[in-house]
């Protein structure tokens, strides 16, 4: 607030500086105008001449307040002195138009202008002077307007200041004091989203509460992973140290230490199986992680997943839809991570055979002007709609699969990879009738015909 009245106080300042300063070197030049005049009707021209000049000049140009016109002869031994007693005039004026032809003086509200004149070997001073009553007034009421401008400009300010005040920034601070009261105790409190507050306010509220949503769900996603984590990796180290324990209380036949050391190394794998995953499952969710790309065929390497697949689950049926093949190659290329991508494209197909009861799964694969798109249909068991949010979920298994082995890392695996190849993963499902997974990512060479 200061600083505005202070910005418009220095302009009208301004203003009024410049303008008494012009209107003062105004009245100086018409003083100066009327003492040329003089000097010409009385030194240069004609009698008759000099009256016909005199009624023009009473005539167009305005009397002034208080004119006064000096002819004044000096006389062979100057003395200015007296002649400034005699005509009440400054001395130091006279001094200044004796030195340099002409001046200017003031005194109060009298302006003065001077000039030297010579005539016939003789040396005048010509002198006009007149109150500058008229301009001063001027000046008067345009510094009155300017106070009662910057002194309106204040008030406005005021009120506006208090209106802002009132409605943006008492908002701002009632959201800073709830925002400080939530803390990890009490992460679902959620600010008030007031219809009657402004525009912007609103706006600011509901984008804090979305990342609060998005905190609050990545908050209990960790908890969730270290809880699983812990599980799962505490379920086979329990499994291991038992079975020793159990194994060394007394001595044992040779097949029952086999059969031991048997169980100790299923755990152990599986134990190995899940660090791997967790490792694996860390660094793709890492985006800066830098991998090594080449450009392959994603039909290629679709077939390769399904000789892989077949060699492991004999019993599958994997079919491949040729219907949406495009017919430029280039159309099948994407620019990635071949170990990468088979092993995403498999952990999704494995999937689509394991939970479907090895049933028929369909692969499509089609393209766009700058995508490749992966489709993978079953007719299995499905996902139940309310649990689908949490399918990428680190550990998360639908509550449908407790009948199959695994250990609910490879989805989110799966979606990390994708991502790190900046393409989408998409799921849908319907339960006990089956899962549609659609992959898209951009083609190596887009915008082919």
């Amino acid at each position: 607030m200061l600083l505005n009245v202070g910005l418009f106080t220095l302009l009208g300042g301004a203003i009024y500086f410049f303008f008494n300063k012009y209107s003062f070197v105004d009245f100086y030049k018409r003083l100066e105008t009327r003492a040329s005049i003089a000097a010409r009707v009385a030194f240069e021209i004609d009698e008759n001449s000099a009256e016909a000049v005199q009624k023009l000049r009473e005539l167009h140009l305005e009397k002034l307040p208080n004119e006064k016109e000096h002819i004044i002869l000096l006389p062979q031994k100057i003395d200015l002195n007296a002649i400034a007693v005699h005509y009440s005039i400054s001395e130091s004026f006279l001094q200044q138009i004796w030195e340099n032809d002409n001046a200017r003086h003031k005194e109060g509200n009298i302006f003065y202008a001077g000039m030297k004149y010579r005539d016939n070997g003789l040396t005048y001073f010509i002198i006009v002077s007149a109150n500058n009553s008229v301009e001063a007034n001027h000046i008067n009421f345009l510094r009155n307007l300017m106070l009662v401008g910057i002194l309106l400009i204040a008030l406005i300010t005021v009120y506006f200041s208090k209106y802002f005040s009132k409605y943006v920034f008492t908002p701002i601070r009632q959201l800073t004091g709830k925002v400080k009261q939530i803390s990890t105790d009490n992460f679902h409190l959620r600010l008030e989203e007031d219809s009657g507050k402004s525009h912007e306010i609103i706006e600011l509220t509901s984008t804090f509460n979305d990342l609060l949503n998005r905190v609050e769900t990545a908050f209990e996603t960790q908890k969730n992973f270290i809880s699983n984590a812990s599980h799962e990796l505490g379920t086979p180290l329990t499994a291991i140290m038992g079975e020793a324990d159990v194994a060394l209380i007394r001595d044992r036949t040779t097949d029952e230490y086999k059969e031991a050391l048997k169980n100790i190394s299923e755990q152990a794998e599986r134990l190995d199986n899940i660090t791997k995953s967790l490792l694996f499952l860390a660094q793709t969710g890492y985006e800066g992680k830098r991998i090594t790309l080449e450009i392959f065929r994603l039909d290629e390497l679709v077939w390769n997943v399904k000789e892989t697949i077949d060699k492991i689950n004999p019993q599958n049926n994997i079919q491949i839809d040729f219907s949406l093949f495009p017919e430029n190659p280039k159309r099948l290329k994407i620019n990635g991570n071949k170990q990468l991508m088979h092993l995403a494209v498999a952990n999704l197909v494995s999937n689509a055979c394991k939970y479907s009861h090895n049933q028929d799964v369909i692969v499509s694969i089609a393209s766009s002007d700058t995508n490749i798109i992966v489709v993978i249909k079953d007719n299995g068991i499905g996902i139940p709609h309310d649990e689908l949010p949490f399918i990428y979920d680190p550990f998360f298994r639908a509550s449908n699969t407790k009948l199959f082995d695994g250990y609910g890392i490879g989805l989110p695996l799966t979606r990390n990879i994708i991502r790190l190849h900046k393409g989408v993963l998409n799921v849908s499902s319907i339960e006990n009738t089956g899962t549609t997974v659609e992959i898209v990512l951009p083609l190596a060479y887009p915008n082919i015909v």
